[in-house]
Parts: structure tokens; sequence; C-alpha cells
């Protein structure tokens, strides 16, 4: 089969992430159509996760491209640039307090970048509630859809933004992601400044993060008062179960957790204590390094579902690069598969050197943080 412009082409998005509607806002920027798959009933369903700080380099210059920076910054919270390192008494060991002006990496809420990337588009062009269930038909196109309602769409070209567990890449890499040994327990906390007072003060404007070698914390504000906890562990993966647990119960995880965390300062054991509601298992995951498949003109991956690595800061920022550079080089190519080449050349090489300057980075997330000489020799966040 011969490749079709991309003005011609069918093309196939799965997965409404920041990675999938950055792209299907480019596109049609430039003039070419695009549908959007979605397992999500609809845009409010589900909790969309915490805050993302987005960087200069990648996530903002893909919103550049996508004409949204502005909104962007009119979205972002500034002062979450603020952070601090703390070893397990609560004492500083590095601060950093945005500038004045400093853009480098602000925050957002990943629902008020999705819902932003949303009402950028055409009406529409998301279909809500459809599961893929396989990619189908020859290397060269054009692939069948298969969802699992029954439903299928033939496409020229489909996109793979489905993440972690991507059911696109299995149809050009059979890599699946393996668990690192690190896992995350969420925890929530609303109404920061009445609620939660001394947690607020400990925290500050953006995040706080403290480990041992063996356990951790990253809490993160959120916007609206609210802030997300990760209580980071080197466990296996079924450790809830093996203790004698199950997932809801809250009260069984915390006792196990304040036995675990025993020589913690009263302070940081407030993280376990005193979240509201459940706790959320989430196990990290990450692909092979580096992840390389077979060429083919019809499947495009980036994101997670090309380069699923620990969660430090650059996933949605890559996936937002490679949204964009996706865009554009079928925006400036003749054909679909020219696209995806020059897309390739460029996305796969980066991908590889992230992904080993990555590799095993899950666990320097337990490390203790390093002292910064300018903190203060005895100063503690309580």
């Amino acid at each position: 089969m011969n490749s079709p412009t991309p003005a011609n082409a069918r093309i196939s998005i799965i997965g409404a992430g920041p990675g999938g509607l950055t792209c299907a806002r480019i596109l049609q920027r430039q003039g070419i159509a695009v549908t959007v798959y979605d397992r999500d009933p609809d845009a409010d369903s589900r909790d969309q996760g915490g805050s993302l700080d987005l960087h200069e380099e990648d996530g903002q210059l893909a919103l550049r491209e996508a004409g949204l920076l502005e909104h962007f910054f009119a979205l972002a919270r500034f002062e979450g640039q603020e952070a601090y390192d703390m070893d397990l008494t609560g004492r500083v060991l590095a601060h950093h307090l945005p500038g004045e002006g400093e853009t480098a990496a602000p925050e957002i809420d990943r629902g008020q970048l999705r819902a932003l990337l949303l009402r950028s588009l055409t009406a529409g062009t998301v279909r809500w509630g459809r599961t893929l269930e396989s990619v189908s038909g020859p290397a060269d196109g054009p692939r069948t859809l298969t969802f699992t309602d029954g439903t299928t769409a033939e496409t020229d070209l489909v996109i793979g933004a489905d993440g972690a567990f991507s059911r696109v890449r299995a149809a050009v890499s059979p890599a699946t992601p393996h668990y690192t040994g690190v896992s995350f327990l969420e925890a929530w906390f609303d109404d920061m400044e009445n609620a939660h007072p001394e947690l607020s003060a400990l925290v500050g404007q953006g995040s706080a993060h403290a480990a041992d070698g063996e356990q951790g914390f990253f809490a993160q504000r959120n916007s609206g008062g609210h802030m997300r906890v990760y209580i980071m562990q080197r466990v296996p993966l079924d450790w809830i179960a093996a203790a004698g647990l199950h997932s809801e119960d809250t009260e069984g995880i915390r006792a196990h957790l304040l036995n675990t965390y025993a020589a913690w300062s009263p302070e940081l054991l407030r993280l376990i204590t005193d979240n509201d509601g459940p706790y959320v298992d989430r196990p990290i995951f990450a692909l092979p390094v580096p992840h390389t498949w077979e060429y083919s003109p019809s499947v495009a991956l980036l994101g997670d579902a090309a380069h699923l690595m620990p969660p430090l800061g650059v996933g949605v920022n890559l996936a937002m690069l490679d949204a964009c550079e996706l865009a554009l080089a079928l925006g400036r190519s003749s054909t679909v598969d020219d696209a995806v080449r020059n897309y390739e050349k460029s996305m796969l090489p980066r991908a590889a050197e992230n992904a080993r300057m990555l590799e095993g980075a899950a666990e320097h997330l337990l490390s203790v943080p390093a002292r910064d000489e300018d903190a203060p020799a005895d100063r503690t966040r309580h």
C-alpha cells in the first residue's frame, strides 16, 4: 500500500492524556484531521492525578506550538517551584525558593492541563468510552482497531499515547513493563490551610522530599488547597497482601506503615496518619533500556507507551515533546511513512538517552538527599 499524505490519512490517537491531546491539538492547528479514543466514560469520570511541573525545553515548548502557552501560564502555580529536601528527622538539607519571574518549571494539576487541552480541540474529537483491545492489519496499513465493546475502526496511522500498559505497543514490540522494586502509596489531604496547617508549613508552597535509604516521602501541593503525598518504599509488588491486608483496609495499612516508619520524626509521620480518605497503591514500573522496535509506517508510539521511566519529573514533559514533534512531522512531510520515520529519528535516541540516565532511578528516590551547603545547619520544618 502506498503511504497516504497526512492531510488525507485517517489518523487515530489512543489515549486522551497530555501526550495524546497535545498531538491532536497541534495536528488540528495544521489542518490535519484526527480522532482520539479514550477508555474513560467522559472527561470527568476519574481523578487525573497530581501536579506536574512543565519544563521550558519540552512541555512548555509543546504548549507554545499548540498555541496554549499563555493559557498555561494563567493557570500555572509558579510558587509551586519551591522545594524542600529533608532527612527522616525533618532537618532541612536543601531548599529551593523560586526567584522573581522564574518560569523554568511551574506546576499545574493534571486535571487542569487535560481540561485546557480538551477545550482547545474541535468538538467531537475525543470518542469517550472506547477501550482498545487490539491493533491488527499489515505493517504498511491500514490498521484495524478493535475495541472491547465490539466496535472497530480502520485507520492509516494509529498513535499509541495509551501509557504504561499500552495496547498499541503490542503491535510493534513484545516489551512489557517490569516492576522496579519501589512502590508508591498515594495519600490525599484536603483544605490544607485549615485542616492541616502544620503539614502546610512543613511542605511549603511546592513540594517536600525526605528519604532514609529504604523508605521516603514525596509531598506535593496541588491547587485548591489540596496536597498529595507519595509514601515510597522498597517492597515486593504484593506487599499489601503479604502483610495480610487489602487495599481498602486504610487503618490496617496505616498501622503497618507506622511500624515500618517507626524511626521517623512525629512531624513527618503525620504524612501517614493525617490523610483524608484511603491510600492508593501505585507500584513503579519501567520498560527495558533501551526500548526499540521494528519500524512500522502505520504505528507511532509516544510518552510512556514508548519509554516508560521512573517518575522523576520527565515523563509528561517527554510525552508532550514527543507529541509535538510527531504532529509537526506529519504537518511537514509528504507522506505518513516519511513523517513517522522522521519522528523516530529524533525521538528514539532522545528516549534511549533519558532512559539510560534514569535506569534504576526508582531506587535513587529512596536515597538520603544530599545536603546543600547553604542550608541552615540545624533547621527543621517543625
